[in-house]
């Protein structure tokens, strides 16, 4: 490994990842690749593979050549060779995804059940007739009519 190219490709990219308000975290999610392996690379402790690293450069918004070391750097800049739509998910969806596919099988299969579970029960309270609207619905009792 080229420990030159890898520690400029790390701090390039640091370099544009802080200028976009964004941790680690939301990076590796948008790179979909570990929080872990996106740190290394920031490091200079690995250089990432091709694809990987136009990924990098589209979803920081900066060219491969400066991430390179080859071009000036400018973030936001927009990489329009191949531009990566931002996630529609929230923050709190997505970590649920994440740790969703770090689980095992039949932890899964309980969540999904557990998550069936609480839809059906959402489900069947938003269904059921509020209060005030069964007062409003109510009879007149016989008591009230013999005042």
């Amino acid at each position: 490994m080229n420990k030159e190219l890898a520690k400029s490709i790390g701090s390039a990219a640091r370099q544009a990842r802080t200028a976009l308000g964004l941790t680690q975290e939301d990076a590796a999610e948008r790179l979909d690749v570990s929080v872990e392996f996106y740190a290394r690379i920031e490091r200079g402790n690995s250089l990432p593979s091709v694809p990987t690293l136009a990924r990098i450069a589209a979803v920081l918004g900066v060219s491969a050549d400066a991430l390179l070391g080859r071009a000036p750097f400018a973030p936001g800049a927009s990489a329009t060779w191949m531009q990566v739509a931002p996630p529609a998910d929230t923050p709190e969806v997505r970590r649920v995804v994440r740790m969703l596919r770090r689980a095992s099988p039949g932890s899964v299969r309980l969540v999904s059940m557990l998550l069936k579970e609480i839809d059906r029960r959402l489900q069947a309270v938003s269904a059921e007739p509020t209060e005030a609207s069964d007062a409003s619905n109510a009879k007149p009792s016989d008591d009230a009519a013999d005042e």
